[in-house]
């Protein structure tokens, strides 16, 4: 079965500055939908898409990569990443010297090969965690 990525939760800094994130991924990309993913713009507001939709979380903790998202931008909706205007979240540059060979960016529907390759290039691994009841086969 193929997994899609639906949504990038930023959950925050830990204790040791590593930001952590949640990649949820889905066998559907079909009527995924959260609230305020309509509002716009997105300012925070925006939740993850309802837990039906969600049949895998991917967790990521690093100091090595600060991702914007979608939900906390101040020009787009969660929509416009859906509708591929915008990526769900993308590389933040701010405190980098130079500009990286390739910027990471994560499209809504990106296939979960392509979201590990994407992190592997960084040498970045996500933690699994299958829901309950689940079955998945990579």
């Amino acid at each position: 079965m193929d997994l899609y990525l639906i949504f990038i939760n930023k959950i925050g800094t830990t204790w040791d500055d590593k930001i952590m994130y949640e990649f949820l991924f889905s066998d559907t990309t079909e009527n995924v939908d959260g609230d305020d993913w309509d509002e716009y713009p997105a300012n925070g507001v925006p939740s993850p898409p309802n837990e039906t939709f969600v049949k895998m979380v991917g967790k990521l903790s690093t100091s090595e990569l600060n991702l914007d998202v979608i939900q906390d931008d101040e020009k787009f909706a969660v929509w416009d990443a859906v509708d591929g205007m915008v990526a769900m979240a993308w590389e933040n540059l701010d405190d980098y010297d130079q500009y990286p060979e390739h910027r990471l960016f994560f499209n809504f529907g990106d296939t979960l090969k392509k979201v590990k390759d994407k992190l592997y290039e960084r040498d970045l691994i996500l933690e699994y965690k299958i829901k309950k009841d689940e079955q998945i086969e990579e």
